[in-house]
């Protein structure tokens, strides 16, 4: 079967159908776009350009999208190779969508729905034997450029050689985790996801958990999100959840136990008629308040339905540690018991139901839901034998009593048996573990080593730079399978000395990260970074001093130090005063480098994607771009193997202005202060992020190393972190994850 796929017709430009072609244009395929007006698409098209966080790689992907009507506009559709169906979750309008795409559809071409909802039985209900065979269902999740998970459902009427092909098109060309389903409601993800989110919701009523208390636990300590259950409904909408759980009752048998938590819970009838639909509405569970000038998140107090001030509730726990958890005595620990217990249970009971393989519930849930563990990696992680003593009766659950009584306590097979990519999930548990710290991991293989880093927030810190420089006597990939590649350097651990006033070891630290950074750039085997998710400040100077990177097309890079007081100091500034110096500009006016790296650092942008990062130069123009994060690590080893005979590069030299380009930097300063756009620290800060990248006392006749550069950054480092107003800064950002101007 010769199939491609390389024009493709989304109809409906909601949300979801706004997504989908958004992500299809990511890889620059062919979309036309079609409502019922193409005012409706024009208008959809237009919140894609617009869309934070952004749907589009690059802007200019937008011509990539076409827009019409499905009155005028339909004969599009026989040039199409696949056809998305995205309109309301409405049976009867559906069918009136198939019935005119399956008159003008091309043959061969491949139809799907991108119901969350419907089961294939009944969208495909009015097709005939020959049209089914082109028919499936496509679930996205939102919002699709982020979210990893697509769920194919297909049944026997299907061609599963166009599903095989489906699902092979949407793994390598749109970077997807692709799971093929069977039909049954909710399919993987949403029938445990939204099964967690309800018992998560019961368990909190019944144990008279204030909805703070609840999402502190559901949420990091499990490896879940920090929107926990009530944060993430009122993301979703309540209204939707509402209408999620009447479509699970409808579908499931009387029995399923999913009945027991999806029943009708007072306090959301009472949200939903009065307006509060979650975030899209005048709030939800949380809200946000309007105090005079002051806005302060509220939260509703599930006993009363009143709000007040929301509470940060810490439940002194860092990393995620199940075990640990659930064997707490306290409220927060029978609660985690409670909500782990009952997911396990449902989970296992639905194998071989909705899958023979439970691997894939487990993938579904952490690429749908960004859970960091399924419902049986945790049990793997808690130990069946520990489970069990805590479980109660399981002989009606044949997965949990086979278990049981096979005593087996390393139960878990592969992970990732959806995608026969080679990935790290797949391959770490192969390798020799050579060193293990609190915040990384160093795995050894025949040819090459990998450092994870597994602190909170991937920060760095005197043990991930230990890792670093260790495994250095091999070929060297720095990658991860959490949220974020890292953080930045932990300004927690920064903060601890800064309480002592102990200034001294804050400088060793620092200059330890520099040598550790230099360590990597100039060591004589290759070190390649294979970044996703979050590379900041300190994450982003590991980037920009590794030979060679592969980066996820998902992920925001920038330094960004100025928004807490500070100035990079780990090489950032160096690297990028090089990377510029390096362009014809740079090359003809000795002050372009410097003035271009001012204003990227001093207004501290970020990159979205490569495409983003590459004119900024976060990224090279060489490095590798990757749809599917899957295919990070198979990248890195083949950068590996192309460069065995690896030189490292030339230590850098530089000429400076001084004073001459920093009175530039200061004019600059001087009009934004006026304006009023920075204020009293924030012309500090500028004023020292200047003295570093004019080069400090030089001028054009001297000649600067790295090290001269590296002192630069510390010197203006440690005078900034020992004023009052970037430890303001520090604390403000650390405590509410939002930026201070003072």
């Amino acid at each position: 079967m010769n199939m491609k796929i390389n024009n493709v017709v989304v109809i409906g430009s909601g949300t979801m159908g706004s997504g989908i072609a958004a992500h299809l244009c990511n890889a620059n395929i062919t979309v036309t776009l079609l409502d019922l007006k193409t005012e409706i698409s024009k208008n959809a098209r237009d919140r894609i350009l617009k869309s934070r966080p952004p749907l589009l790689f690059d802007k200019s992907r937008i011509n990539n999208i076409q827009i019409g009507n499905i009155k005028d506009n339909f004969n599009i559709v026989k040039q199409a190779d696949w056809i998305v169906e995205a309109v309301v979750e409405k049976i009867e309008i559906k069918h009136q969508i198939y019935e005119k795409i399956f008159k003008f559809k091309k043959e061969g071409s491949i139809v799907s729905s991108n119901t969350s909802t419907i089961p294939l039985k009944i969208l495909s209900q009015k097709l005939s034997d020959k049209n089914k065979k082109d028919f499936c269902i496509t679930h996205f999740f939102n919002p699709v450029r982020y979210m990893g998970l697509l769920e194919i459902v297909s049944n026997e009427s299907t061609d599963s050689k166009k599903i095989n092909f489906l699902k092979e098109f949407c793994e390598s060309v749109l970077g997807k985790g692709v799971i093929v389903c069977g039909d049954t409601p909710g399919f993987l993800g949403n029938r445990i996801g939204v099964y967690a989110m309800q018992v998560a919701m019961t368990e909190a009523i019944k144990m008279k958990l204030s909805i703070e208390e609840a999402d502190s636990v559901f949420g990091r300590p499990m490896g879940i999100p920090k929107t926990g259950v009530f944060a993430l409904y009122d993301l979703i909408g309540i209204d939707l959840m509402a209408d999620v759980l009447k479509s699970f009752i409808k579908e499931l048998p009387k029995n399923d136990e999913f009945h027991k938590v999806a029943r009708d819970i007072q306090i959301i009838n009472k949200l939903i008629n009065s307006g509060y639909t979650g975030r899209k509405g005048k709030g939800g569970f949380y809200r946000i308040n309007r105090v005079g000038d002051k806005k302060i998140l509220e939260a509703l107090s599930l006993e009363t339905g009143e709000y007040s001030p929301a509470k940060k509730i810490n439940i002194q726990i860092d990393k995620v540690d199940l075990k640990e958890l659930i064997s707490r005595e306290d409220k927060y620990g029978k609660f985690a018991w409670s909500v782990i217990s009952k997911i396990i249970k449902y989970s296992s009971s639905l194998v071989p139901e909705i899958t023979k393989e439970f691997n894939d519930i487990d993938e579904a849930l952490r690429l749908g839901f960004n859970w960091s563990k399924g419902p049986f990696e945790m049990l793997q992680e808690i130990g069946p034998k520990y489970f069990f003593s805590k479980a109660g009766n399981i002989n009606d659950n044949k997965f949990l009593k086979n278990l049981h009584d096979s005593k087996e306590e390393n139960f878990y097979d592969k992970r990732q048996k959806y995608t026969d990519i080679e990935t790290l999930g797949k391959i770490k548990n192969l390798a020799l573990k050579v060193d293990k710290n609190k915040s990384a991991e160093i795995f050894r293989f025949k040819n090459f080593n990998i450092v994870e880093f597994t602190s909170k927030a991937n920060a760095l810190d005197y043990n991930s730079m230990d890792a670093l420089k260790k495994a250095t006597d091999k070929p060297l990939i720095i990658i991860n399978e959490s949220m974020q590649f890292s953080a930045g350097v932990n300004l927690n651990y920064v903060m601890d000395f800064v309480k002592k006033k102990d200034f001294k070891s804050i400088e060793k630290f620092i200059k330890y990260f520099q040598k550790t950074c230099k360590h990597l750039k100039y060591c004589s085997n290759p070190v390649v970074s294979a970044p996703s998710g979050l590379a900041l400040g300190g994450g982003e100077e590991v980037l920009l001093q590794s030979n060679f990177v592969v980066s996820h097309n998902n992920i925001v890079m920038g330094l960004v130090e100025t928004i807490v007081g500070l100035v990079p100091a780990g090489g950032g500034c160096k690297e990028m005063l090089w990377r510029w110096s390096q362009t014809s500009e740079g090359k003809n006016d000795p002050d372009y480098a410097p003035l271009k790296v001012f204003d990227i650092i001093g207004y501290a942008k970020t990159a979205s994607s490569p495409q983003e990062a590459v004119p900024l130069m976060f990224l090279k123009t060489e490095d590798k771009k990757i749809m599917n994060r899957n295919n990070l690590l198979p990248e890195a080893k083949l950068l590996l193997e192309k460069n065995k005979k690896f030189t490292p590069p030339q230590e850098c030299k530089f000429k400076l202005s001084g004073e001459e380009v920093r009175k530039k930097m200061y004019k600059i300063l001087e009009k934004l202060y006026q304006d009023k756009k920075i204020l009293d620290h924030g012309l500090e800060v500028g004023k020292e992020l200047a003295y570093v990248l004019s080069g400090g006392k030089t001028d054009q006749n001297k000649e600067l190393g790295e090290d001269d550069l590296y002192n630069l950054e510390l010197e203006s480092f440690m005078k900034l972190i020992q004023k009052k107003k970037t430890q303001e800064r520090i604390i403000h950002t650390l405590t509410t994850g939002k930026p201070l101007l003072n």
